[in-house]
Parts: structure tokens; C-alpha cells; sequence
């Protein structure tokens, strides 16, 4: 039995070659599946923060509504609320495109281990689209992670210097 051959999935298990193939492919595929795991956790990162953002919003919306019913106000309080509700919108647009780079990037992990583990069992060369494939998903990664920082920063430059 020479284990230099291609290795391909068939019905005959007798000789060993396609249960190796198997393994192999499993072997590939659950590498990249790791990269999962960080991909769910920032996802749920910023879906949280994506709610407190919203939260805070509905906050500043209601104390912006009960400064423009006084009527002796002189709207200044006004005014400031406007820019904290514009800074706001900014970390809502910011952690929605991380959001979605990050899922792009869970989307290009996903093709990578489904054309990783073709290429096992059918014993083709797929280095041609894999490589591309996994450096979209870094590339968006990259992007999401940079989103984040940027929405980070604006939250920490709208919070009062007491706080750290």
C-alpha cells in the first residue's frame, strides 16, 4: 500500500486509504475551525456593545426631549446632548461595520475549512483558492478589529476624565 497516492473517499474501506483520507481531511479542516472561537467571541463583544450604545442612545434621546419641552431652558443643555447623540450615531455606524468585517470573516473561515476538507477527500489542489480565501479573512478581520478600536476611542474621549 503506497500512502503517496491521492487519497480518495470510497465505499471500500479494506485496504485503509479512504479512512486515512477521511482523517486527513478532518485533520485540515478543524484547523482554521479554532479561528471560530476568537470570531464568536468578538461578535458577541460587539453585539453587546452594540446594545449598550443603543441604550444609551434612548437615554439621551429622552433627556433631549425633556430639555426642548422647557420652555426656560436656554439650550445649551440642549446642545450638548445634540453632540453626545451625534457621537453616539458615530459608535452605532463604527461597531455595525465591525460587525459586519467580522462576519465576512467567519463567512470566508467557513469556505476555507469547506474547500479545505473537499480538497482532502477528493485529492485536489485548492491552494489557489484557499490562500485567497484566507487572507479576505484576515483582511476583514482587520478591519473589524480597526472599527473597534476607532468606536473604543470615541467612547473614551465622550466619557468625563474621572473615570480613569
Amino acid at each position: 500500500m503506497l500512502w503517496n497516492e491521492p487519497l480518495l473517499l470510497s465505499v471500500d474501506v479494506g485496504d485503509g486509504r479512504s479512512v486515512a483520507g477521511l482523517s486527513k481531511a478532518i485533520q485540515l479542516s478543524v484547523a482554521p475551525v479554532f479561528l471560530f472561537t476568537g470570531v464568536t467571541g468578538l461578535l458577541s463583544l460587539f453585539s453587546s456593545r452594540l446594545a449598550r450604545i443603543i441604550d444609551r442612545t434612548r437615554v439621551i434621546q429622552e433627556a433631549l426631549a425633556k430639555s426642548r419641552a422647557k420652555e426656560e431652558a436656554d439650550g445649551e443643555d440642549s446642545d450638548r446632548l445634540e453632540q453626545v447623540l451625534a457621537v453616539q450615531r458615530r459608535r452605532t455606524f463604527l461597531i455595525n461595520r465591525a460587525i459586519l468585517a467580522v462576519t465576512v470573516t467567519a463567512l470566508l473561515v467557513a469556505a476555507v475549512v469547506a474547500v479545505l476538507f473537499i480538497s482532502a477527500v477528493a485529492a485536489l489542489d485548492v491552494t489557489a483558492i484557499v490562500v485567497p480565501l484566507f487572507v479576505a479573512a484576515m483582511g476583514a478581520m482587520i478591519v473589524g478589529l480597526l472599527l473597534f478600536l476607532v468606536e473604543v476611542q470615541l467612547a473614551i474621549r465622550q466619557n468625563p476624565r474621572r473615570y480613569y
